[in-house]
């Protein structure tokens, strides 16, 4: 599905990363490891077109990726370790917004659900400036639900988040790859889940 060979970024002739081989099919997940400024977020911001790298190839479908964005973009829900909600407005005014723009067939009764599940629910009308640096992070991984796609890329996406919510995510991830998904994170916790692959930065 996504391959990357031999990636690498320099700036200013100093290396954030060389030579990052990666390859994600259905049922999938790559973890990447190291140190903070080891070069992970840039590695992801490659994959998503953001960052152009300096050597190396990326290929979506077995094409070239740069031909091949908008079957790409379908695909793939990215999520960054800085929130992407609209803080003057409320939670669930968010998830419809969200919902806009996603064109997202998801049933307001699933909606419902997940908040409960990720205790949100009652939060729902309340402004996204008033959440906890946790409510936020569970705020932002709805997304994943809201989406449906195929590969998500997911930066940090543990930080904040107390040990049942972990557990929740760490499922939401199992029953993503069982249904044919991939994901490729970062993290600096991992939930008990089978990891396909980790590369060290």
């Amino acid at each position: 599905m996504l391959l990357t060979q031999n990636i690498s970024l320099f700036r200013s002739n100093k290396k954030i990363f060389e030579n990052i081989n990666l390859s994600i099919n259905s049922s999938k997940i790559i973890m990447l490891k190291g140190r903070n400024g080891s070069g992970k977020t840039s590695f992801l911001k490659t994959l998503l077109n953001i960052i152009e790298p300096t050597s190396g190839t990326i290929y979506w479908k077995g094409k070239l990726l740069k031909n091949n964005l908008s079957d790409y973009f379908k695909n793939v829900t990215y999520i960054s370790d800085k929130t992407s909600s609209v803080r003057e407005l409320t939670l669930y005014e968010n998830i419809k917004v969200w919902r806009k723009i996603s064109l997202s067939n998801i049933k307001d009764d699933q909606i419902e659900k997940t908040l409960k599940m990720l205790n949100l629910y009652n939060l729902s009308n309340s402004k996204v400036n008033t959440l906890s640096l946790g409510e936020l992070k569970k705020l932002e991984l709805l997304r994943l639900i809201i989406d449906n796609k195929k590969l998500w890329i997911l930066d940090e996406p543990l930080t904040n988040l107390d040990t049942d919510t972990i557990n929740i995510i760490g499922k939401t991830f199992e029953d993503h790859c069982n249904n044919k998904g991939s994901i490729i994170l970062t993290s600096h916790q991992k939930p008990e889940i089978r990891v396909s692959e980790e590369i060290n930065f």
